[in-house]
């Protein structure tokens, strides 16, 4: 097996140096430091400074260009003009006072600090009119799509800042699954208006988006703004998109009730979010935190989760036009955050063709998640998924899986056994739209409840390779299962489980060692299966394995390993 050098551990250097990164910025940054250290750091792999950008102290009040707090007028003109006069006159800080503004999209310039003080409410409005169609991105391709409430295309030097919150009204443009409420829930939205699906399960803002959503052959073959203007509503943007921007700060700001996923950083360098507030309805669909896409060189630091889908999410393009564009997200530091409704806590894919590596995820607590550490592709997406370490990851009321890996998102290519849990699957040939996930480091998990402690579900041309878990405490109702591994260890695991059952089960898996294991509450403590299955390796922290704790494929007894 590749080992992971254990030697890289995270010291107190690193935290000293984002927290000195969090005080060295504030409204007016002529004097401050433009850049993070952590070059003296000991991350796991090499990475340059996070250049934090600077600006003037030139100060402009949209007040002053016309805008009216506290009332329905919109407010757009005037926030747009003074943040394209901030930018033409060198650049410095547009500030939003406190109060209750109306806008549609803001669109950001170089060398400006949007920033919003305590007490300012900013929310986008439900008119769609104020909402172009335009060429975008979405799930990693480019698309027709509506403009985003905040956006900013080769940007550099730009921020958004304070302790304002911003609202993307995403209930007038979000469908809902009848799922995701009560009955009175759905009834009072039902009576709001919209339109119901064929089968009366999701509501719709409008006719046009569940055109767009359940008869997609009546579309037009070839969309342009004109033929798609009456399926707009369905053509949800992000609501802060950044594509190609340079050294970028998000600090103390609240975003809030997006129409699709939240924020969604693609292809930028020098990336600073720190101390955010991400909220969305857990009932809204695509609701995402932070879809961190295709970028390099950042950190998320001190920031709080609360949405409908995944949480904090690392990407990188889609399918063949993600493989094209070959931008991989990469050199990202991410600590100290707290999420808690999201789909996943730590997401990786199932959008990453351009490939993901070098991420350090630390000290992060995920209350209530569906899924804790979730990373997910298929075959058709290509991309490599390696140098991946997680540490210091506490979760609590896990409903799903504390840790899974799935390589058939979306799919139906693997069938499992209901008793045993093993997968048959055919091999298929490697080719660029094979994805691959290895290298990737856990240590120190702690899980109070999950539904299961680790599902790992491989693909037989392209295991999960070079996996190493180390120093974890899980309490769960069911144990460790995987199919299609390799290279996978084990080292000091503590498994409790609230069930009996099977502690660690896995098949066609190779070079699999379990090592100072411990499990309680099971009745039975292995079983391996698989004709594929070899180097298995096997030791207990505090018993003796004996023949009634393990059952074994008899093709492959001489596999299996038992050390006392």
């Amino acid at each position: 097996m590749i080992k992971i050098k254990t030697s890289f551990l995270i010291g107190t250097v690193l935290f000293a140096a984002i927290l000195r990164g969090n005080d060295m910025f504030g409204q007016n940054t002529a004097k401050s430091k433009s850049t993070v250290s952590i070059a003296k750091a000991k991350l796991p792999f090499e990475m340059p400074e996070v250049q934090i950008p600077r600006f003037k102290v030139d100060t402009l009040n949209i007040i002053d260009f016309g805008a009216i707090p506290n009332s329905e007028e919109l407010c757009t003109k005037a926030i747009n003009d003074a943040i394209q006069k901030c930018s033409e006159s060198g650049g410095g800080v547009v500030v939003i006072p406190a109060g209750l503004w109306t806008t549609g999209p803001i669109k950001m310039k170089s060398n400006v600090n949007l920033h919003t003080k305590n007490g300012a409410f900013i929310s986008f409005t439900s008119d769609l009119n104020q909402y172009q169609l335009i060429e975008s991105y979405f799930e990693g391709n480019k698309v027709l799509r509506c403009e985003s409430p905040i956006m900013g295309v080769g940007l550099e030097n730009i921020a958004i800042t304070g302790q304002g919150i911003f609202d993307g009204n995403g209930s007038a443009w979000r469908p809902v699954k009848i799922g995701k409420m009560t009955a009175g829930q759905w009834q009072e939205l039902v009576q709001s208006g919209g339109v119901l699906s064929k089968d009366g399960k999701i509501w719709y803002p409008s006719e046009g988006a569940r055109t767009a959503d359940e008869e997609k052959n009546k579309l037009p073959k070839k969309p342009t703004v004109e033929n798609m203007a009456p399926y707009k509503q369905a053509l949800r943007p992000v609501m802060v998109s950044l594509v190609n921007c340079k050294k970028l700060l998000l600090d103390g700001v609240t975003f809030q009730n997006s129409p699709a996923w939240n924020l969604n950083p693609l292809m930028c360098e020098h990336l600073t979010l720190r101390n955010l507030t991400v909220r969305n309805p857990w009932y809204s669909q695509n609701g995402d935190g932070l879809d961190i896409e295709s970028c390099r060189i950042g950190t998320v630091t001190n920031c709080r989760f609360d949405v409908g889908d995944d949480a904090i999410c690392i990407k990188s393009g889609k399918d063949k036009e993600g493989r094209e564009r070959g931008k991989p997200t990469e050199l990202f530091v991410i600590t100290n955050c707290v999420v808690y409704h999201a789909h996943g806590g730590f997401v990786i894919g199932s959008e990453m063709s351009g490939g993901v590596r070098n991420i350090l995820a630390k000290n992060l607590t995920f209350i209530g998640t569906d899924c804790g550490l979730r990373f997910k592709s298929v075959r058709g997406r290509g991309g490599l998924v390696e140098n991946i370490w997680m540490e210091d990851i506490r979760m609590k009321n896990i409903p799903t899986d504390a840790i899974n890996f799935n390589l058939y998102y979306f799919t139906k290519g693997a069938v499992e056994d209901p008793v045993t849990g093993e997968m048959i699957v055919e091999k298929e040939t490697v080719s660029e739209e094979t994805p691959a996930f290895k290298n990737m480091y856990f240590k120190n998990i702690y899980v109070d409840g999950a539904q299961q402690a680790l599902k790992i579900m491989g693909i037989p041309e392209m295991p999960v390779q070079n996996i190493q878990f180390q120093n974890m405490i899980i309490r769960s109702e069911v144990g460790i299962q995987m199919n299609y591994t390799a290279n996978i260890d084990f080292d000091n695991v503590d498994l409790k489980l609230d069930k009996p059952g099977i502690s660690a089960r896995f098949f066609n898996s190779q070079n699999i060692d379990f090592k100072e294991f411990n499990s309680e509450g099971e009745n039975q403590l292995f079983l391996v299966g698989g004709n594929l299955t070899k180097g298995v390796t096997l030791n207990m922290k505090h018993r003796k394995i004996y023949s009634k704790d393990i059952k074994v494929l008899e093709s492959i007894k001489n596999q299996v390993k038992i050390i006392e």
